[in-house]
């Protein structure tokens, strides 16, 4: 049995989350340069029973140096690292999240380069709580934004409206270096498997967690601070220049395959969709590659929506092009 694995696990009482067993999910791929600054911001957390599993697709930096220095300071028994499938970010976290040898109450995702405020965990937890263990809950939210050097560059956008799978089909409203999530929500993931072709997995974490009826509190207090540098696989999507890049992956038919791979694996889960969440699918679905006008329509009567006007304005210029 692994160390990670509990032979007396049991769901914990909602009002006993002060115990609560995390598990944080980091993924890595030469990550040397600011890695420690992050693993250090871990043992500063005021929720302090957590354990960290990290994913490494083989880095050919001083990664795995680094976390044997501090596996060996820290102990076995609260970091491991494990091999990663190489194929790129989404399925080494969708690898890392399905493993069976994991055990815990509630799971964090983590990335390699960011800082998290000391009570990132036990904010993410206080709301975490609140909620029926059978239901899928994710904790996501905003992100400070930081340079290279940790100077601070200001704020991801804030979002306003309601989340929900109307919202999630057609827009990611959290980074997954932000969510933190139950083992309602890690059944489902799990289920969906590590195979599953998504264009990332905290969109698809979003549109699973929402589609099946569970909850996704968004926190508009950020407790992340994310770094902004040239080797980013995502960045932030705040400022202009970030929303030129979007436009153009529109324009370039991007926005079309990552829906069309949603759509599909979606559907492979559509029996853990609530009924109005697979009727929603099934418009969204039948509307892209209609005429004009009844794509238009089916837009709206599949009640889309992103959470700003920018937003929204995009999204009906990109139906209005066909590269919904």
């Amino acid at each position: 049995m692994s160390i990670f694995a509990s032979s007396s696990a049991s769901l914990l009482d909602v009002h006993d989350f002060c115990h609560a067993k995390v598990a944080v999910l980091m993924c890595t791929y030469n990550g040397e340069s600011f890695l420690a600054e992050q693993l250090d911001s871990f043992e500063r957390q005021t929720h302090g029973n957590w354990i960290l599993v990290v994913s490494d697709d083989d880095s050919q930096d001083g990664t795995l140096a680094l976390l044997d220095g501090y596996r060996n300071n820290w102990g076995d028994e609260r970091i491991r690292v494990v091999r990663g499938p190489k194929r790129g970010f989404a399925a080494n976290f969708l690898s890392l999240t399905t493993r069976d040898d994991i055990d815990a109450d509630f799971f964090a995702w983590s990335d390699q380069d960011d800082i998290w405020d000391q009570d990132k965990i036990e904010v993410a937890l206080a709301w975490l709580q609140t909620i029926p263990q059978h239901i899928p809950a994710l904790y996501c939210g905003r992100t400070q934004l930081i340079s290279e050097s940790g100077v601070p560059l200001g704020v991801s956008p804030l979002f306003r409206l309601p989340s929900g799978f109307a919202n999630a089909l057609v827009q990611s409203i959290a980074g997954g270096n932000t969510m933190v999530f139950n083992q309602a929500a890690r059944d489902l993931i799990r289920e969906a498997g590590a195979d599953i072709s998504v264009p990332a997995h905290d969109w698809w974490a979003y549109q699973l967690v929402s589609g099946a009826g569970g909850v996704v509190n968004y926190d508009p207090e950020p407790k992340v601070r994310y770094r902004q540098h040239s080797e980013n696989l995502i960045g932030s999507n705040s400022g202009w220049s970030a929303r030129r890049v979007r436009l153009r992956m529109v324009f370039q038919g991007r926005f079309y395959e990552w829906n069309e791979q949603n759509i599909h694996a979606l559907e492979s889960m559509q029996h853990r969709l609530c009924d109005g969440h697979r009727a929603t699918l099934a418009r969204f679905k039948h509307a892209r590659n209609q005429t004009l006008f009844r794509r238009l329509l089916g837009m709206r009567l599949a009640g889309l929506y992103r959470q700003t006007l920018l937003g929204n304005l995009g999204l009906i210029l990109a139906t209005l092009l066909k590269k919904i």
